[in-house]
């Protein structure tokens, strides 16, 4: 009996995709250059979330730190720029790295662009998402070490019998939301997830064993 031709195409396909492997990130730049010090500064904005970028900053010094890296006091820096001028995240992120060398001195510099960010309500739901792209540089010389997409959605629903105690039960969670930033726990999730990723996420710093 001849096998159809079709059925060998598909099972081909089915074989190949099985196989198919995601490369591990290349970690040879971040190995040579070993940083012990991240400088993160103030994220660009590219949602409507005046908040996000300050939200952002509240949330990535702890799994940084915990990851085993000194990070500079991420309001101190912030308003040192501001003192000096540099009112924007977009100017910050201008600044040259032999400048920040020479002011600051930090091993390596994170820039982050936020994508997208707070928190969308429908009918019987509401959802808050989170979504930025982060990039960690050498300090002296300006090689990419690390990179990492760090988005999070994080959904609710009430599942409640009877339209009408789904329709309070939205409501009520709409309510409590608006006088609540789900954003900060959500971000602090995705910032941790991120640097922690198998395969993906930030090597341990040097720090590390003392902080654990």
């Amino acid at each position: 009996m001849k096998t159809p031709l079709r059925f060998i195409t598909i099972a081909g396909l089915l074989i190949t995709t099985g196989c198919a492997t995601v490369a591990p990130y290349d970690y040879t730049a971040l190995q040579a250059s070993n940083p012990r010090s991240i400088l993160v500064l103030p994220p660009t904005n590219d949602s409507v979330d005046v908040n996000a970028p300050y939200t952002f900053l509240a949330t990535i010094s702890k799994p940084l730190a915990e990851k085993g890296y000194y990070v500079f006091p991420v309001a101190v820096i912030d308003a040192f720029l501001k003192q000096n001028g540099l009112s924007e995240p977009a100017d910050m992120h201008a600044i040259p790295l032999d400048k920040l060398s020479e002011n600051i001195g930090p091993d390596a510099v994170l820039y982050v662009n936020i994508n997208n960010w707070g928190q969308k309500y429908q009918v019987l739901s509401s959802t808050t998402v989170v979504d930025s792209n982060a990039r960690l540089v050498d300090a002296r010389t300006g090689t990419l070490l690390w990179e990492s997409h760090i988005s999070l959605v994080q959904g609710s629903n009430n599942s409640s019998s009877g339209i009408t105690a789904m329709l309070v039960g939205a409501l009520v969670e709409q309510i409590l939301d608006s006088k609540i930033d789900q954003t900060l726990p959500v971000s602090s999730m995705a910032n941790t997830a991120a640097i922690n990723r198998a395969g993906s996420g930030l090597l341990p710093g040097p720090y590390r064993s003392v902080a654990h």
